[in-house]
């Protein structure tokens, strides 16, 4: 069975992109302090502890879940073909 890449990659990507988002949201709406999601502003270019920032933060989880999802079903793929290789019946 091979994993649909793209779909794949969409899924990760939409999940790590709307943690960001709610997870901003939570803090936000909550008045936490947020010293540890500031700390994504370094790794996400705009990203900050603000409703504009949410924004920022869900587009760049969204591209990066996206390619950590392509990159996992493609390695998923090759080790399937690496470890279990079909055994092809003589005719």
């Amino acid at each position: 069975m091979e994993l649909r890449k793209r779909a794949m990659g969409m899924a990760i990507g939409l999940v790590w992109g709307l943690a960001i988002l709610l997870g901003t949201w939570w803090f936000i709406i909550f008045e936490i302090q947020a010293e540890i999601l500031s700390k994504l502003g370094v790794v996400y270019l705009g990203y900050s502890v603000s409703w504009g920032g949410s924004f920022i933060g869900f587009i760049w989880g969204f591209v990066n879940g996206f390619v950590a999802g392509v990159l996992i079903a493609w390695f998923y793929d090759l080790f399937c073909k690496i470890f279990y290789k079909s055994k092809k019946t003589a005719e």
